[in-house]
């Protein structure tokens, strides 16, 4: 099935169907549907960005930035923290979930972050503008994400300097980091 497809800013309305997507992309036992709704509520040092793919009025995929830390030697350095990312499977493989990527990206860019974390593929998140963050000197929150997962976009107000722990905000711990395993 072929989408002709548009990014926009997350609407309160588009909530039900934020929450189909990611039952249909990971499964119903993966709560991602839980902790969108707590990032949703997450107060720091931005306000959590959340995009979403429309096919017509149908949310196909959608992707959210929230608030976590970067923990150097000198001080907490405010930096973005991506996840989730999900597009419904039959709308997968026709450039959704690169577009939501660029888009959310750009928003995070446009806040004067220096830094934009994830948890997940290297092969495709690294065709995307993403590098291993352990080879810029960052260190992982925890052991249980593998270090190859372990993935950065340097954004416009990077320094070299900025290296330290990526440090993730309570929402994460309590949904699990370290989930992603292949």
């Amino acid at each position: 099935m072929k989408s002709n497809f548009s990014i926009r800013s997350e609407l309160p309305t588009d909530r039900a169907q934020i929450h189909a997507v990611h039952v249909a992309a990971f499964g119903p036992d993966h709560g991602i549907g839980a902790m969108t709704d707590d990032l949703r509520a997450q107060t720091g040092g931005f306000e959590t960005l959340s995009h979403v793919a429309c096919d017509g009025d149908d949310v196909v995929g959608h992707v959210m930035v929230s608030h976590a830390f970067l923990d150097t030697d000198q001080r907490l350095i405010d930096v973005g923290g991506l996840s989730p990312l999900g597009v419904i499977p039959d709308h997968q493989g026709q450039g959704i979930g690169t577009a939501l990527i660029q888009s959310i990206t750009a928003a995070t860019d446009a806040l004067g972050l220096p830094l934009l974390f994830l948890e997940g593929s290297h092969r495709y998140y690294g065709t995307r503008g993403f590098e291993n963050a352990m080879d810029l000197g960052m260190r992982r929150p925890s052991t249980r994400i593998p270090e190859k997962a372990f993935q950065v976009a340097k954004l416009r107000a990077y320094d070299p300097s900025h290296t330290g722990t990526f440090v993730y905000r309570d929402v994460h711990w309590r949904h699990g980091v370290g989930l992603y395993r292949t």
